[in-house]
């Protein structure tokens, strides 16, 4: 009789993580069912992360590898948390996962494959300042004299351009519906276009956009590298995507086209970055791109109170293009989310202001507590009451650490030695230097272009071509390359961190010092991004890293610990994905939200609705929702309220009715509660 001996499954093995007890049901079901084509609608606050993590982490202890999976995300920051959180679950870094954002996962192979695109595996990426600076080198170089008419500036070119290739619209449609103005040089437009274009491949140099453009081209013009690569990925998790345009999911949808085991995560309801070529269709017809697609829902809401939620489900349920859902809260009832009307915009925001006082001596902390509204200018009269009252606020939107121009300066002078071809990266340094300006610069680019290193362009002989002054201003440059960093005895480029430190002391200091009134900040700013540069051992890459960064804080440590006593005052848009215990949303008034100008574009309005939506979600204790009776611009015309608020069925807010100080305490007494409202005559 023969003997058996059963094998064991992988399956059986067991788990280190008890997913069935961590995980609410919604979330197990995604976790441990996602096979094939799966839509994933989380809802605002249903621990949407969570879930995405406890996938990876549940299909690496099942037996998948680690390079088998690849995980997509919005952020660096969403990835890196992420990560760290599988991390902690599987107790090991799984550093062979495929993780980032579009772009840096876009980079990594493109690096790998640039050959067959025409590029140098050492390219360049352009950041958004280097891409208006050589579109206005593309200006120059089309014959067109700014100075002697009317013409779009670099700026509104680059949003033409890369409005144009996320969406795959023609240009002139584009212009057409986002700049009209400038419909009659359509033909000019075109041609700058397409020297730009042109002038990025001679330089070696890809902008944002180039990353995924040239991503899905190497994908469809190349078949066998389409499938080495989908074979590779078993599993692809891709996050927010309702915030992914065409190019981004005709990527993802070739990466499946082998295992077919793609899990998109996301909610519709908070697609609201149409103006940056987002699709909603995307994630709405995800079922018609992917057929059999499985559709999981995650309506559990572990942030926002019952009350919150009831005003949000009512809210987003008048739009028509959508999936469904309806909120449920896990937090315990508290109190209805106020309404105030307000005579006018300065008595919005000294209600505010006192009301945030109010929370702060009730325990609240200020960096709990955060003011949203639609635009930025809303906020210019709450600005002043802040003021006033001495308040500490965080404005988000400032500009960003990688975005200021001492730092992009530093960055340039790196750019140049690891690919002495950026024509961008020498114009700004040599533009920084006396007697060189935009026309010299040009001949000394055109001078050095096809030198091959650094060392040799800094050598060259260019006293024929440069004026007394401009000779000075290309000798500091020779100085910084030879004398302050030392470039001719440099083996390697594996130092950034001293790099920066160097020009930080050559001449260029002296440049900020005669330039800036804020002179010291931005010396110690260049000390902050050297200590940044500490944690990389290889130029390229730390180029790479920085270009690609969301953002980055620069941290100065304050005595009092301020930085963690600062109200929030943001808008909307950059608040998403963020969450406060108390939120405020102003100046909901009709024509300003919502937006007049969103109103005019197809679907505006849904939008508009999503991105109240995505206001209100924000809050998890407490929500006020105001607005002015009475226009900035004239007391005699009065406001409607926003077409939001009279969505909204009265008996789930409480109406605050705004008094002009009291007289003593017993007039406050006398109003028992329900207030009477004050408005000066108009």
């Amino acid at each position: 009789m023969a003997k058996t001996f059963v094998l064991k499954n992988e399956s059986d093995k067991k788990l280190k993580v008890d997913y069935k007890s961590e995980l609410n049901d919604e979330q197990y079901k995604v976790v441990t069912s996602g096979e094939g084509p799966c839509l994933v609608l989380a809802g605002a606050g249903s621990g949407k992360t969570r879930t995405i993590t406890y996938r990876v982490a549940y299909l690496i202890e099942k037996g998948i590898k680690e390079e088998n999976i690849l995980l997509v995300t919005f952020t660096n920051k969403a990835a890196g948390e992420m990560l760290k959180r599988v991390s902690a679950l599987i107790g090991k870094q799984p550093d062979k996962l495929w993780g980032g954002t579009f772009h840096h996962i876009g980079n990594r192979i493109l690096r790998k494959y640039a050959k067959l695109l025409g590029y140098q595996s050492n390219f360049t990426i352009l950041d958004e300042g280097d891409s208006k600076d050589l579109l206005k080198l593309c200006i120059k170089e089309e014959g067109v004299d700014v100075k002697a008419r009317r013409f779009p500036s670099a700026a509104i070119l680059k949003d033409i351009i890369s409005y144009t290739k996320n969406s795959e619209q023609a240009l002139e449609k584009v212009i057409e519906l986002r700049h009209p103005k400038w419909l009659e040089l359509e033909n000019q437009i075109q041609n700058i276009a397409e020297r730009y274009k042109l002038k990025k491949k001679d330089n070696n140099a890809m902008d944002f956009d180039d990353l995924l453009v040239n991503w899905l081209k190497l994908l469809k013009d190349n078949p066998r590298i389409k499938d080495r690569l989908a074979a590779q990925f078993h599993y692809i998790l891709v996050d927010e995507y309702q915030d992914t345009n065409y190019i981004q999911a005709a990527i993802i949808k070739e990466l499946a086209s082998v295992h077919h085991n793609v899990l998109v995560v996301g909610d519709d309801a908070q697609s609201i970055y149409s103006f940056r070529a987002a699709d909603i269709g995307n994630i709405l017809n995800f079922s018609d791109s992917f057929k059999g697609a499985s559709i999981f829902k995650l309506e559990i809401n572990y942030r926002s109170t019952p009350e919150i939620l009831k005003v949000a489900n009512e809210v987003i349920k008048y739009n028509v293009d959508q999936y469904p859902k309806i909120l449920k809260a896990k937090l315990s009832n508290f109190v209805k989310p106020n309404v105030v009307p307000a005579h006018s915009a300065a008595q919005e925001a000294k209600f505010i202001s006192e009301q945030i006082l109010k929370l702060r001596d009730e325990g609240i902390k200020l960096n709990k507590i955060a003011v949203l509204f639609r635009a930025a200018y809303h906020s210019q009269e709450l600005e002043f009451q802040l003021t006033k009252k001495d308040i500490p606020y965080d404005y988000r939107g400032g500009v960003r650490f990688f975005e200021r121009a001492h730092i992009k300066d530093v960055v340039a002078f790196l750019k140049v030695m690891t690919n002495p071809k950026d024509e961008a990266a020498w114009h700004r340094i040599l533009q920084l230097q006396v007697g060189v300006g935009i026309e010299t610069a040009a001949k000394i680019f055109n001078r050095i272009k096809d030198l091959d290193c650094p060392i040799k362009c800094v050598e060259a002989d260019l006293s024929d071509i440069l004026s007394v002054r401009a000779k000075m201003g290309w000798q500091n440059i020779v100085n910084i390359y030879l004398k302050d960093i030392g470039i001719k005895k440099l083996k390697n480029l594996n130092d950034p961190a001293s790099f920066i430190r160097s020009i930080a002391k050559s001449d260029y200091r002296e440049y900020l010092q005669a330039q800036f009134p804020n002179y010291q900040e931005r010396i110690e700013d260049l000390e902050q991004f050297a200590k940044f540069a500490e944690n990389y051992e290889d130029l390229n890459a730390f180029l790479t890293e920085i270009t690609l960064q969301e953002a980055f804080a620069v941290e100065r440590a304050t005595p009092d610990n301020s930085d963690e006593e600062k109200l929030v005052l943001s808008t909307i848009h950059q608040a998403k994905g963020l969450e406060w215990e108390v939120i405020f949303v102003i100046n909901l008034v009709d024509n300003a939200f919502p937006n007049q100008r969103a109103l005019a574009e197809d679907n505006g309005l849904e939008e508009e609705r999503r991105l109240f939506y995505v206001a209100i979600t924000r809050a998890k204790k407490q929500l006020f929702l105001s607005y002015p009776l009475v226009s900035n611009h004239s007391s005699m015309y009065l406001n409607t309220p926003s077409q939001f608020l009279q969505e909204t069925p009265d008996e789930l807010l409480e109406e605050i009715k705004l008094i002009e100080g009291f007289s003593s305490k017993s007039d406050y007494n006398d109003l028992n509660g329900d207030g009477v409202q004050y408005l000066p005559e108009v």
